[in-house]
């Protein structure tokens, strides 16, 4: 099991279809070959959920501290002993507090080092509001946790894709959107392409803010005034940023492939191209935080929960960008050390 790296998983909203993509993922033996699964949750919620599903076939092993892994089986860590009344489909706050309980779990195992990456199932943003629970998604709470400034990252294998905003409303985007904003951005990308990615000089893409590009000021002034000099102060210090490409043309013509990774200034902008591209096939990863922590790239699927319909390849995906991240990271720190070595003794 040492060589084999540990991966928490948190179980998002109970009602949604979050334990499902678990089951059916770890289901696979050949998930087991690369790596022990630990399932922050309760095993009577897992075995309801089996039920549900009619996957008898679906073992799980109970252990009630970490130290207790056992290779070769998909864990079930027991965070809670209470009875959950499930009801698939459903908002409801009492279930979604089950959520937030096992991203705190998550976070002290990832602070404590006992797992080495999380991957998170899908939690409902109002459902999982409550006392000790008051962010808008799970990496406002990783960045709380672990007081480090997080890069929404959606990977598949036709692009990486970041955004300078996330989750706010459209009319706020353009007021947000800053020099400084997007120089950070473009650093956390730099750092991740070679951090995570192995990538040493990867090409950034930046996307104009506003139809093609501003059209010189006539459709707006933030292109030229202030996402044309982060790009160009990025540039001259070593980050190969290249832009503001005006994104209709950008993602029609197929100038995405030229790149290593992209940033898109707000949610959809980035999104509706990536998911166009990717879906059932992306992940959302936060890049730039001292832990590693990957997700599906959908939600709760309310619609379907139950059904035993929801389509576990995003989750499956997200287990191994887990491992492949975790891997990198190593290699790059030994590196790094190596380099180190080689430098003093000259």
């Amino acid at each position: 099991m040492s060589d084999k790296p540990i991966i928490g998983i948190s179980v998002g909203d109970l009602n949604g279809i979050g334990v499902e993509i678990i089951i059916k993922t770890f289901s696979q033996p050949d998930m087991l070959s690369m790596c022990t699964p630990v399932v922050l949750g309760s095993s009577k919620v897992i075995s309801y959920h089996r039920k549900a599903l009619k996957a008898e076939k679906f073992n799980f092993q109970v252990i009630h501290e970490i130290d207790k892994l056992v290779p070769q089986k998909v864990n079930v860590l027991n965070c809670w002993k209470d009875d959950v009344n499930i009801e698939f489909g459903k908002e409801n706050t009492k279930v979604g507090k089950y959520a937030a309980l096992s991203l705190e779990t998550a976070s002290k195992l990832l602070s404590e080092s006992k797992i080495d990456a999380l991957v998170t199932a899908p939690i409902h943003k109002a459902s999982i509001q409550g006392e000790g629970f008051n962010f808008s998604g799970h990496t406002d709470f990783l960045e709380d946790r672990f007081k480090s400034k997080a890069t929404m990252m959606l990977v598949s294998e036709e692009m990486r894709m970041a955004l300078a905003t996330v989750h706010i409303p459209l009319k706020d985007v353009s007021e947000t959107i800053t020099k400084d904003l997007i120089a950070e951005k473009l650093k956390s990308i730099h750092e991740t392409l070679q951090q995570d990615f192995m990538i040493r000089k990867g090409k950034i893409a930046v996307l104009a803010l506003n139809p093609h590009a501003g059209d010189k000021g006539v459709i707006g002034k933030e292109d030229s005034e202030i996402v044309q000099p982060a790009i160009q102060q990025a540039f001259e210090s070593g980050i190969m940023a290249f832009g503001p490409y005006p994104a209709d043309s950008f993602f029609g013509s197929q100038k995405y492939k030229k790149f290593d990774a992209i940033l898109a200034m707000y949610h959809d902008q980035g999104l509706t191209a990536f998911k166009s591209l990717s879906f059932g096939g992306g992940v959302n990863f936060s890049a730039g935080l001292p832990i590693i922590r990957t997700s599906p790239d959908h939600g709760t699927g309310f619609d379907i929960a139950g059904k035993g319909e929801a389509q576990e390849s995003s989750f499956r995906e997200a287990v191994f960008l887990a491992c492949d991240l975790i891997k990198n990271r190593t290699s790059n720190k030994k590196l790094i050390k190596n380099a180190l070595k080689k430098q003093i003794k000259e």
